[in-house]
């Protein structure tokens, strides 16, 4: 399955929402994975980005889909890129 890198970026709301409940972040990932985008890392960062996501899914329509509903609810925007391992990219290349 494709992997993606999602780097997001909480709202005013969103930051908000993460201090009043910060296990927020846990049930999200739950809803996402709920629509068929498995998470493998997950990170909180210091600078342009707020987290980085490193995610599985069946094809970019699903990525999509969870991106559009994420997003929909205005406390975060998502940065959506796919990404290939190395190991694939080497192979394609030659």
């Amino acid at each position: 399955m494709p992997y993606y890198i999602v780097l997001s970026n909480l709202t005013d709301e969103g930051r908000k929402s993460i201090k009043e409940r910060p296990g927020r972040i846990l049930e999200v990932n739950k809803e996402i994975e709920g629509m068929g985008v498995k998470i493998h890392k997950q990170y909180a960062l210091l600078g342009q980005y707020d987290f980085v996501n490193i995610v599985e899914a069946p094809d970019n329509e699903t990525v999509m889909r969870m991106s559009v509903e994420i997003g929909s609810r205005g406390s975060v925007r998502l940065l959506t890129l796919p990404a290939m391992p190395v190991e694939e990219f080497i192979k394609r290349v030659r």
